[in-house]
């Protein structure tokens, strides 16, 4: 019985951490393209100067 629950445990934390990373990796993928879209921005306005 202890077996059965320390199993389920661990499978509840790995799924969890799995979620956390793919959801991490969500936000930088985000946060990189804002980045490339304000820089994109800079440079236009750069050009027109």
């Amino acid at each position: 019985m202890l077996q059965k629950m320390l199993i389920i445990v661990f499978g509840l934390v790995m799924t969890t951490l799995v979620t956390g990373c793919n959801t991490v990796n969500g936000v930088g993928k985000d946060v990189q393209s804002g980045g490339k879209a304000i820089s994109n921005t800079a440079e236009k306005v750069s050009d027109k100067m």
